[in-house]
């Protein structure tokens, strides 16, 4: 009898966790490595849609639709587009009766409700991956920050932008797009800021000059998070002469950059709760490939990084749908793997192509909507490579 082959997840991202879940679902054992000390060691981010086409069909491969319907915010789905000067709606889409094509979540309810489908001790908290060891045909020592290793016949990289299982098979490096977000948080927003709840609505809500934008994101629990988009040197705040724990003087540089701009949406810049996250954004080469490997693959981020334009959580969860169901009707690692990059890195270098350079986009005052950016999955970030 064929020992059951020992799959590591690296990451407890919505596409490692779906990962998971989809083979724990056809009896196929698996273990997750996450870096974090725990589910509620940090914020998770912001709000996200899932598509009926690509995000929801994991979700329904998972068993999870029905529980995530009940969940989200089909309400969030408003989109109004505004105009930089006068603050006036140009585009105004709102959601009708039971439209389900991408209803919102926020991150951190979307990675319980996967967790929770677990089965117990699924996830190994606090393992930060160093290095991924071993012969390309298997196994695999993965070696970690605490001093553990452990060996598997495939090792399954969901861990995001500057992901340590990606060093295994290429060696592309995300590069600095020109366009960077800085994020602002807005709490209890009905009560302390009901002028930016009125202006952003149940949904999002969007402005730019070609130059500069706003993006205002409502979530869940009475938040509204924005990201101030500018097209900016990825050092330009230390350029500048501050940190981003200078709050006041990044807030005065903002008003002063956005000074033509409608009062309502200065409110925007001027009004928020607490510091000021800087969040620069990154995309892998186009197109971004690798020579097989049957002892290692990518999904998600670690595999496509792309500007966040809608797309990165949904194709990250349909990569880890098709990779599970791959592994369950193949029979052998090696083959499943292939089959599963022979859909995958296609069509994900066509979305590559299609968003190359698109974070220009954001600056553009024509409709659109961003996921909120990804969370660095390695504690130090891209200098820690």
């Amino acid at each position: 009898t064929t020992p059951a082959p020992r799959i590591a997840v690296i990451g407890a991202g919505p596409g490692g966790l779906t990962c998971a879940r989809v083979l724990q679902r056809h009896g196929i054992a698996v273990t997750v490595y996450d870096h974090e000390a725990g589910p509620d060691a940090r914020d998770q981010g912001g709000t996200l849609d899932l598509h009926e086409d690509d995000g929801q069909i994991a979700l329904r491969e998972a068993g999870l639709l029905d529980d995530f319907l009940r969940l989200s915010r089909p309400e969030g789905q408003e989109m109004r587009q505004m105009d930089a000067k006068t603050g006036a709606i140009g585009f105004h889409h709102v959601p009708g009766d039971g439209e389900r094509f991408k209803p919102e979540i926020d991150r951190g309810l979307l990675r319980g409700l996967l967790l929770d489908s677990l089965a117990p001790g699924t996830v190994r908290w606090g393992r930060t991956l160093r290095s991924v060891e071993g012969p390309a045909g298997g196994p695999r020592l993965l070696r970690f920050a605490d001093g553990t290793a452990v060996e598997a016949d495939l090792v399954v990289g969901a861990d995001g932008a500057w992901s340590r299982v990606r060093r295994a098979v290429s060696p592309a490096i995300p590069r600095y797009t020109g366009v960077a977000f800085l994020e602002a948080w807005f709490h209890d927003v009905d009560e302390r800021h009901p002028e930016a709840a009125a202006l952003v609505g149940p949904g999002s809500a969007a402005a730019a000059d070609g130059e500069r934008g706003l993006f205002a994101q409502r979530n869940g629990g009475d938040h509204i998070r924005v990201y101030v988009v500018q097209r900016v040197p990825a050092d330009w705040i230390a350029a500048a002469g501050l940190t981003v724990r200078d709050t006041d003087a990044l807030r005065a540089l903002l008003l002063d950059r956005f000074r033509d701009w409608s009062p309502r949406l200065r409110r925007l810049l001027s009004d928020n709760d607490g510091p000021y996250v800087d969040r620069p954004l990154h995309a892998l080469p186009v197109p971004h490939a690798w020579e097989h490997d049957p002892s290692v693959t990518l999904l998600g981020d670690a595999a496509h990084l792309m500007p966040p334009l809608g797309v990165g959580v949904n194709l990250a969860m349909l990569d880890a749908c098709e990779l599970a169901l791959a592994l369950a009707h193949h029979d052998t690692v090696g083959d499943a793997v292939r089959a599963y990059e022979k859909t995958m890195l296609p069509r994900s270098a066509d979305m590559q192509r299609l968003l190359d350079g698109a974070a220009e986009g954001l600056l553009s005052d024509e409709p659109h909507e961003p996921d909120g950016p990804y969370e660095p999955d390695e504690p130090d970030g891209p200098d820690g490579l």
